[in-house]
């Protein structure tokens, strides 16, 4: 009789038997001369034909699994590809399919959208910049200057650039960008009593040209924003932020997911050169802090699918907008109200290869559909296989079972690799 937990192990014609605290190897041509073994304990150990049944299974075995991995693997690199060449693709959308260009968008107009915010900080310094008025006044309040959000940033689709307009906002929109806090402290005076000074500064620039800066308005700091301080994409010479694809709890990419809203704008690359003391640039700073990780979604139906993965909100293409986690902005955007919204860069920068790009989404797709056949059809070979080792385990365990204790014995597959299968029979002890 075998002791209880006693692991055996067949491999080259031999069977290996492994107790709690003896290992020894057997080899049953010796053991028939003299060994010193029972008949019974003979018999178990010849079962040569099984024994290399089973090894060959397990072989089979093994290599079903491991042409399953690499199957698998291939499909999570097709799916990788897809989604960044789908990201690709939701940069120039519309560029071939909005045959309505709304001239308010292009770059040499989005002056006007500024110039028509006649009581805002913006529309102010935009005026006396383009006019040439009062220079010796404007001096102060320009130095130090990067611009204005809205034009230090273009967006290749008319969708995408009205919905990110509504969820910044127009204030946001016509927030002023300097590069650091002394520049922006000539903009304001104050009396004794901590009041802003409506003769003095901008508002007195303001006032000159008959104007009057309604409310508060927005500066950006740019050395003193906190950056993104992560990796850019290698050799992208727009300097896009390497973010994770967001991933849905099954694994999964989120279907629809367009890329993240800092990514989709596109800078001009004479603002690319404008970086802060410590080499941060405007998507590093400036746009990140505006958008995080804003994920940008192709409709509202994709965006709701994706919850599960958003974390610093979505928009998408067709309007909705989620600012956080479990804040949605409903209802329909006031047409009628003043707006600015990014422009649309020239032609020749949106072009691209869009029809190249659909090829070679179409190529993988194509090839993730035939990885996916190979992949059930693996899964078919390993669980035929599976089937069939079983069956043979179970006459080996009837084998060893004649062999020893009828009733008794009960063999369980432990391992197989490479070709070496481990079973372990469980005996109960013998009763006195």
């Amino acid at each position: 009789m075998h002791p209880t937990g006693q692991q055996m192990s067949f491999q080259n014609g031999l069977f290996n038997v492994q107790g709690p605290s003896t290992t020894m190897q057997l080899d049953p041509k010796e053991t028939q001369n003299g060994g010193g073994m029972s008949q019974a304990e003979f018999a178990l150990f010849n079962s040569d034909r099984l024994q290399s049944d089973l090894e060959a299974m397990g072989n089979k075995i093994k290599e079903h699994e491991d042409n399953l991995k690499f199957l698998k693997s291939q499909k999570n690199k097709l799916d990788e590809s897809i989604l960044k060449l789908q990201v690709h693709m939701g940069k120039l959308h519309t560029s071939g399919t909005c045959t309505i260009e709304n001239t308010n968008l292009q770059g040499e107009d989005i002056n006007e959208q500024i110039l028509r915010q006649v009581n805002s900080a913006a529309g102010v310094l935009s005026y006396v910049q383009s006019h040439h008025y009062s220079e010796a006044l404007q001096l102060d309040m320009t130095n130090g200057v990067v611009g204005v959000v809205a034009k230090l940033g273009k967006v290749n689709d008319q969708n995408l650039s009205q919905v990110l307009s509504d969820y910044l906002g127009t204030r946001s929109m016509l927030a002023l960008v300097y590069k650091d806090y002394k520049s922006v402290k000539p903009l304001e005076k104050y009396d004794n009593q901590g009041n802003v000074d409506r003769s003095g500064a901008i508002h007195g620039l303001a006032s000159s040209i008959g104007r009057t800066i309604e409310g508060r308005f927005d500066v950006i700091c740019l050395e003193n924003l906190r950056p993104y301080v992560g990796k850019c994409i290698a050799g992208d010479p727009q300097r896009r932020l390497d973010l994770p694809n967001p991933k849905l709890p099954n694994g999964e990419y989120p279907p629809g997911f367009l890329g993240y809203a800092v990514n989709l704008i596109q800078i001009d690359p004479a603002y690319l050169l404008c970086v802060t003391a410590y080499g941060y640039g405007l998507r590093e700073t400036l746009f990140y802090s505006l958008f995080s990780q804003l994920q940008v979604y192709k409709t509202r139906v994709d965006m709701i699918s994706a919850l599960p993965c958003i974390t610093d909100g979505a928009v998408s293409l067709d309007g909705g907008i989620i600012r956080k986690t479990g804040i949605f902005t409903l209802g329909s955007r006031d047409v009628a109200a003043a707006n600015v919204r990014f422009a649309k860069p020239s032609a020749s920068q949106t072009t691209g290869n869009y029809s190249e790009a659909e090829r070679q989404m179409n190529e993988l797709r194509w090839t993730k559909e035939k990885t996916l056949e190979d992949i059930k059809r693996a899964q078919v070979l390993r669980d035929h296989a599976l089937y069939n080792f079983g069956k043979k385990k179970e006459e080996f365990v009837r084998c060893l079972s004649q062999s020893s204790c009828p009733n008794e014995v009960s063999v369980n597959l432990l391992d197989v690799t490479s070709g070496f299968i481990i079973v372990q029979m469980n005996q109960p002890k013998s009763i006195l």
